[in-house]
């Protein structure tokens, strides 16, 4: 393989390994009823999905290189489906993410006065 092709492998595989740890955690952190709540399997499917993208990225980043990229890429859709649906879905069951200022009974268009 030239430098290049080289070059490319190890990005690619470092951001497939990157994508694979950050989601993995990601999973962990979650809490088990609010996946039941979420519709969106069960916190063991998304573990195990994602805990073997990482044993394929690790393995391939030290065995095999390229002879498991399509492997690596299957895993890249799973990590992907997790951090663009599933995450988003659980902390909005669990009430996680920003808040931007203001108080609970603000609505879209300001504070809400009970009608007075």
């Amino acid at each position: 393989m030239d430098r290049f092709n080289l070059t490319l492998l190890l990005v690619s595989t470092l951001l497939f390994l990157g994508m694979a740890v950050v989601s993995l955690v990601f999973a962990a952190l979650g809490r088990e009823d609010a996946y039941r709540a979420a519709d969106k399997k069960t916190k063991k499917f998304w573990l195990l999905l994602l805990g073997g993208n990482l044993a394929v990225n690790l393995v391939g980043a030290m065995l095999l290189g390229p002879m498991l990229m399509m492997f690596q890429i299957a895993g890249l859709v799973a990590a992907i489906v997790f951090m663009v649906d599933v995450r988003p879905a659980l902390r909005e069951i669990s009430g996680g993410g920003r808040r931007r200022g203001g108080s609970s009974s603000d609505g879209p268009y300001g504070p809400y006065n009970g009608g007075r």
